[in-house]
């Protein structure tokens, strides 16, 4: 488990509204639902309804196992025990977006797309990335991504123009960005690049700490469908591609962390950091094989991005402890 397990589940279980302890309650109005439960009911009304045993949201998944391997200046960027030595074994889950487990791939609903990856430390401990494949998030605050979710479930076949998400992307024009650029179809899992859009700060040994968001690009290069391939996508291409390149060898990734200048925003994920500020290389993912028992994995895994140990701590960005909180209630209905 990570190093500071006990901070984490305190967090999470307060922005989730969880008590840590029960306590008398005097007789009143139910309590307003706090921003990650309001969050966690539209997620559910999209997807139809709990779906038992699934996440809320990037539902449909593939889990793998691979390695990590340091590379030679990450040491300097932090004292993060996978950061250094030799190579330490990875949990990887690639997926579509929403959660429907039933999506097609080719659906636009289905991008941005997910990788979240566990690094396996020392004593059994881990830490977690959980990243998506579009580099900036369609909000930067838990109230713009609920007006977000609200504005889609709102919007019907039959809703007038401008619909309620057509007012909520025109009005927020980063969102609106992340739509249109996450229209093109990935050939594969393997050639598609992943953000982690949230700042984290990464502390070296003389601790000092600088602000840094994590970039992962695909070694093969990033590549999409022409349009006649795109038109002849399977509903589940990118699942049965990815078993298959892997027949042939390791899916491989370098992971990267985009470091902030003085000045950048570090609390509002939908701001992308300028493509001048250095960026360091900290190592290379290598994903093997697809994990056996997979069925049971999507069940039992859980990623989180508050998931960390010593060397990386969290910044100011008021998304990280809020996914949480969410992640949090989508295990309670999952199991």
């Amino acid at each position: 488990m990570p190093a500071n397990w006990s901070r984490c589940t305190a967090l999470v279980c307060a922005l989730a509204g969880v008590p840590l302890a029960l306590a008398a309650q005097e007789k009143g109005p139910p309590p307003q639902k706090s921003l990650p439960q309001q969050i966690a009911d539209v997620m559910v009304q999209l997807a139809g309804g709990i779906h038992t045993g699934y996440r809320f949201t990037h539902t449909k998944g593939i889990v793998c196992t691979g390695t990590f391997t340091p590379a030679p200046g990450a040491a300097a960027i932090s004292t993060a025990a996978h950061l250094h030595g030799g190579p330490v074994e990875v949990t990887v889950r690639f997926s579509d977006g929403t959660g429907n487990p039933q999506i097609p791939d080719p659906d636009p609903n289905a991008a941005p797309r997910g990788m979240a990856i566990r690094f396996g430390l020392p004593g059994k401990a881990f830490t977690d990335i959980v990243a998506n494949s579009h580099n900036g998030f369609f909000v930067g605050t838990g109230e713009d991504f609920l007006a977000f979710l609200k504005a889609i479930a709102a919007t019907t076949p039959q809703s007038p123009h401008p619909s309620p998400i057509e007012a909520f992307l025109g009005s927020h024009p980063r969102a609106l960005k992340v739509a249109v650029d996450s229209k093109p179809l990935p050939v594969s899992f393997a050639t598609l690049d992943f953000y982690g859009n949230n700042a984290f700060l990464f502390v070296d040994k003389a601790g000092t700490k600088r602000a840094g968001r994590y970039q992962i690009i695909p070694v093969a290069g990033v590549a999409h469908l022409d349009s006649a391939a795109a038109a002849k996508a399977g509903p589940n291409y990118l699942f049965e591609d990815l078993p298959k390149r892997l027949a042939k060898g390791p899916v491989r990734y370098r992971l990267y962390v985009q470091l902030a200048n003085p000045g950048d925003p570090t609390n509002d994920g939908s701001v992308v950091w300028p493509r001048d500020r250095k960026r360091v290389e900290l190592g290379t993912v290598s994903v093997t094989k697809v994990a056996p028992n997979n069925e049971e994995l999507q069940r039992s895994l859980t990623f989180n991005p508050i998931y960390l140990t010593p060397g990386i701590e969290l910044s100011d960005d008021p998304l990280v402890p809020l996914r949480s909180a969410v992640y949090a209630l989508s295990v309670a209905h999952r199991h």
